[in-house]
């Protein structure tokens, strides 16, 4: 396939995956409402952080498993340059596990407790299934959902971003981690849809790429409505 029609095939993947994110809206999923209205408090923000932080650290994981099941080195090199981005470039520093840490630290969690942290089931299950979709389901499946979820980190990224200074509970200039993933993550998921988009014309692997963007949807809402629900009832608090 020319780079052309590839260019045209991920476009089009790009199209349907900001349609099913649009038909569930993610952007109104009750986590953002919550904390974009003022009836989140603080303390259930924080604990839900510090729970999305073993997502954070786990998402790269099932991504290294698909470079292994790319057939073509060249294309597998859009999910490795991903994958290294997870990794700071190479840079200690910047690995995504410790810019969420940092992030964490900076809204006052003790991070240095969160080993021994137990995992709440919730995300959990997110963990699992996207182990299932890489690893075990169709090609398509596993990259077109780990695409979806990059798609929509970028406008949350944005949206928790601006949360956290509008609450007052960050400055601007203390902001990390989610400025960059609102910056790159719709690259991310281009990325990911460059790998499938020969597949798009196919319309019995097409199936199996709207599978997974329906999947990565779903399971993204989920995460987030779930983490919301047990924050609410562990916390109790007060707003912030």
């Amino acid at each position: 396939m020319s780079q052309t029609k590839r260019a045209d095939s991920s476009s089009s993947i790009t199209t349907y995956a900001q349609g099913v994110l649009k038909r569930i809206a993610i952007m109104r999923n009750p986590y953002l409402v919550g904390l974009a209205d003022g009836s989140m408090s603080r303390a259930c923000f924080q604990l839900t952080q510090e729970q999305f932080f073993f997502a954070v650290t786990f998402f790269p994981r099932p991504m290294a498993a698909l470079v292994g099941r790319v057939e073509d080195p060249h294309v597998r090199l859009n999910i490795l340059h991903n994958l290294v981005e997870e990794h700071g470039e190479f840079d200690v520093r910047g690995f995504h596990h410790n810019t969420f840490r940092e992030f964490l630290r900076r809204l006052g969690s003790k991070v240095e407790t969160l080993d021994a942290t137990s995992i709440w089931p919730e995300v959990r299950a997110f963990n699992s299934v996207l182990t299932t979709a890489c690893v075990l389901d169709e090609l398509e499946v596993g990259v077109a959902c780990m695409g979806a979820i990059e798609q929509a980190f970028a406008g949350i990224s944005a949206a928790i971003g601006g949360g956290v200074v509008n609450r007052g509970w960050l400055a601007a200039e203390q902001l990390i981690h989610y400025k960059l993933h609102a910056e790159i993550d719709e690259r991310h998921a281009e990325e990911f849809f460059t790998v499938i988009g020969p597949r798009w014309g196919d319309r019995a692997r097409r199936y199996y790429v709207m599978q997974g963007l329906e999947l990565g949807a779903y399971i993204f809402d989920r995460l987030y409505r779930d983490l919301y629900s047990k924050g609410r009832a562990l916390t109790r608090a007060p707003r912030a």
